[in-house]
């Protein structure tokens, strides 16, 4: 998973005519790191999607901006339209996330 660094690089990401995945996570968050340790099977089964990571803390504009207000999230855009917001609360297992991903991309 590519790490953003700067709102420009983010902003050239999204504006992409194929959907891209983003998560939001931050160095501290346990729920991130617990994420880290099931989500790899994930991203090889939608590896048709490039996958980006965003440290909110870091980039505390884009996080606010997209109304991140807790993570990990999972953002889905395209053509520089949010088209999918998994929230924190619903990102705690993979089973949330694979049935976010299958309905946002209708698999």
């Amino acid at each position: 998973m590519e790490s953003i660094s700067t709102t420009e690089q983010f902003k050239n990401i999204i504006n992409s005519e194929q959907p891209v995945i983003i998560k939001f996570e931050a160095g501290w968050c346990p729920d991130c790191k617990a994420m880290d340790m099931w989500i790899d099977p994930i991203m090889e089964e939608y590896n048709n999607y490039q996958w980006y990571s965003v440290n909110r803390d870091e980039l505390e504009d884009v996080a606010a901006d997209n109304d991140v207000m807790g993570i990990p999230s999972l953002l889905v855009f395209e053509n520089n339209h949010k088209i999918a917001h998994l929230h924190s609360a619903n990102a705690k297992s993979p089973e949330q996330v694979e049935t976010f991903l299958a309905e946002t991309f209708n698999k």
